[in-house]
């Protein structure tokens, strides 16, 4: 072996071992980066990738340099064109990254041409050179020479350094100032470690340029990425405290306390939203209209998450406004419609069931806006439903009339009430809940309070879905009339 453990040898050795631990430590922690982007992770696996091989195939050719056994004569050849082409390689994919950051338009594409024209002469180039020792040669001890035409090796690298400085001058302001000083670092490493190597030719100072620029790179991307990953965590932070309060907010907006007339014994109320999303479209309301006219409401927002959630409470307001005016059932929703299509640039709508229920004589005014069929148990038989008139969704068609038909309610009635994520509910297999199953349920406890009867249909719901994913708002009311109490203890005397 005629490797000798020159001074010049000893330095080299230590920098390519360096470098070789140093890239093969970071390709080990880009592979694995978490918060690294997919575009960014694949790009530094070919970059450390080829600097990798470009260090071995130096170091090789180092350790074949000056030996005559059988073989070497080719391999050290083979290996040195795989070294030049590497480092073409090399600078080529730096243009790119360069490239893709300017996004110069439609120069983008003629520029990447350009690059790979470059890429493709240079890599001709250097298989003439194997048979014209244009570039380097090997003398009859395989030892390696520079040639006459040594320079014009670099001519790849220098035309693409001379675009790269190009786009990065005429394009600044899409360059992270931490990233133009890091691309500028790499570009000017290596020229700085060509004139040191033209004054020693035996140490390669542009093994550790090459190494120390790519790693600082590498550094500075990976940085920014993370400051921005940071940086979307805290808004993703902010988002979810506004959700939670969105949520509070529409929460507090619904009746919510039970019993919410403690005073009134002539009926009894329950309801319940569990909305699919941090806050859903779906609502319901009840109120006192005066001491004998109760308002129900349960509508459904077309549309989840924020947007349904404003609407939904714009559309609440108006249909308690209008019902508080004493309006007709249709005449509230024939208003809330005119006020919705007169400013709905979204076209957003709901649907809305709304009813009055005369607390004295049990009469039920009601109007429907394309909502669901309300279930009715009379006093004595089970829950049915009631296919009742439907009208257009508010915020449909502006003008549309509305129908109203009555239900009589007599002592120990019940009405219920809820959206479409009662009978649309979804198990795993893609079945529907159905409005089958939901009569049925609600015939299980039909005759105990309306608490427990939604806690029955609320339980046969989830039974059902089991662990699929709730795609839809799930709101229900259920009503009982139980009357005056001198009418029932009139009743009651007969």
């Amino acid at each position: 072996m005629n490797f000798e453990l020159s001074a010049s040898n000893i330095i080299n050795i230590m920098f390519i071992s360096a470098g070789i631990g140093v890239c093969g430590l970071s390709l080990i922690h880009v592979s694995s980066g978490m918060h690294i982007r997919k575009e960014a992770k694949k790009y530094f696996q070919v970059f450390f990738s080829l600097i990798i091989i470009y260090i071995c195939m130096h170091l090789t050719r180092m350790m074949m340099d000056g030996r005559t056994e059988l073989g070497v004569y080719t391999g050290i050849r083979i290996i040195t064109f795989i070294e030049f082409l590497v480092s073409g390689f090399m600078i080529y994919l730096l243009s790119l990254l360069i490239l893709y950051i300017a996004k110069p338009g439609k120069f983008g594409v003629t520029i990447n041409r350009v690059l790979f024209i470059i890429l493709l002469i240079h890599t001709v180039a250097l298989l003439i050179s194997q048979f014209t020792n244009f570039y380097y040669y090997f003398d009859e001890m395989n030892s390696y020479h520079r040639s006459r035409g040594y320079a014009m090796s670099n001519i790849m690298h220098i035309l693409m350094l001379c675009q790269n400085i190009f786009l990065i001058l005429k394009y600044r302001d899409k360059f992270n100032k931490k990233l133009a000083s890091a691309l500028w670092f790499y570009m000017i490493a290596p020229l700085i470690a060509i004139i040191l190597q033209l004054i020693s030719a035996k140490i390669q100072f542009i093994i550790l340029a090459t190494v120390v620029a790519a790693v600082y790179l590498y550094f500075v991307i990976v940085r920014i990425q993370m400051e921005r990953y940071e940086s979307q965590q805290k808004e993703t932070t902010r988002l979810d405290t506004e959700l939670s309060m969105a949520t509070r907010i529409q929460a507090e907006t619904l009746p919510n306390i039970f019993p919410p007339f403690p005073e009134r014994d002539d009926f009894e109320i329950y309801a319940t939203m569990n909305p699919a999303k941090e806050v859903g479209g779906d609502f319901y309301d009840f109120f006192l209209i005066d001491d004998t006219h109760l308002g129900l409401v349960m509508a459904d927002v077309s549309g989840k998450g924020i947007p349904a959630a404003l609407f939904m409470m714009v559309s609440k307001i108006l249909v308690q406004n209008y019902a508080m005016m004493g309006l007709s059932p249709k005449e509230v929703l024939e208003s809330v419609n005119k006020q919705i299509c007169a400013n709905n640039p979204e076209e957003m709508f709901v649907t809305v069931w709304y009813g009055c229920l005369d607390l004295m004589t049990g009469k039920l005014t009601a109007a429907n806006a394309g909502h669901e069929y309300p279930v009715l148990k009379k006093p004595g038989e089970s829950f049915e439903l009631i296919k009742d008139k439907h009208g257009l969704v508010i915020g449909g068609m502006d003008g549309v009339k509305y129908k109203e038909y009555e239900l009589q309610m007599d002592s120990g009635a019940k009405i219920f009430l809820y959206t479409d994520g009662v009978p649309e509910a979804t198990n795993a297999e893609s079945e529907l809940f159905g409005t089958e199953r939901m009569v049925k349920a609600l015939r299980i406890m039909e005759n105990d309070r309306p608490e427990d009867i939604l806690g029955v249909v609320n339980a046969a719901v989830v039974d059902f879905v089991k662990e699929a994913p709730q795609f839809d708002d799930l709101t229900m009311m259920c009503v009982e009339y139980i009357g005056p109490k001198e009418a029932n203890d009139n009743k009651e005397s007969e």
